[in-house]
């Protein structure tokens, strides 16, 4: 039995069907599985650069544990930011922007989100005593890896126990991050609510040469007992 040659019609539906079942698979991974997010900052040097594109596990938290020493995103619980300048761009060009981003083909603008280290989890208790002092989580003193070269501990003294359901997260790049300390006068006196992570950053995608997994490193707080 001879097939009868593909139609035009054919070739578009089937094209289309490839498209949107690509499009709804990726609108579920980003909703539930992985998320794409750009470095605006360098908050994080040398973990991460400015314009770093990384990717998030949106299983942490939820299946997996948020653990002490991950990279976390997160949604501004609230003063954070500065506002947000935006650049001119025409609606056909925005609306196409949005579409892509939210479908998980753009990496998400980190206008309204941040990129820190958890430090201390629920109940803990987060300390330093100044510059030139280690920090210490439930009294141990920590030796952190990760700080960008130059960089100190906290040059900022506090010393907090971490509220239920939040976490106390700061900067590699100390001395150039606005992070739990900074925000001690808001709500949640600097802690962020878990419900705000979106997830863990997992690995640097982009640029090629910076390709990189981002480990948690466990050996700095494996001698940090639970919070009391």
């Amino acid at each position: 039995m001879r097939r009868r040659p593909a139609t035009a019609w054919s070739w578009v539906r089937e094209t289309a069907i490839i498209l949107i079942s690509a499009l709804v698979l990726s609108l579920i991974v980003k909703t539930f599985l992985v998320q794409a997010f750009f470095i605006p900052s360098q908050s994080m040097r040398e973990t991460l650069v400015e314009n770093d594109r990384i990717l998030v596990s949106k299983l942490t938290p939820g299946p997996f544990d948020l653990k002490r020493g991950d990279v976390v995103v997160f949604k501004d619980p609230g003063g954070w930011l500065p506002p947000e300048i935006e650049r001119p761009r025409g609606p056909v060009a925005e609306a196409f922007n949005e579409g892509l981003t939210f479908i998980g083909l753009l990496p998400q603008d980190a206008g309204e989100h941040l990129v820190k280290r958890v430090i201390g989890l629920p109940g803990d208790r987060v300390a330093c005593v100044g510059p030139g002092e280690p920090i210490t989580v439930n009294g141990v003193p920590i030796d952190e890896p990760y700080l960008a070269p130059g960089s100190q501990p906290s040059e900022k003294e506090f010393d907090i126990v971490v509220p239920p359901n939040s976490l106390w997260v700061m900067g590699d790049n100390r001395q150039q991050s606005a992070d739990s300390r900074f925000n001690m006068g808001k709500a949640g006196g600097g802690s962020v609510p878990v419900a705000n992570v979106v997830g863990v950053a997992f690995v640097t995608v982009w640029p090629v040469d910076r390709f990189t997994l981002l480990r948690n490193p466990s050996a700095t707080f494996a001698d940090v007992p639970d919070a009391g």
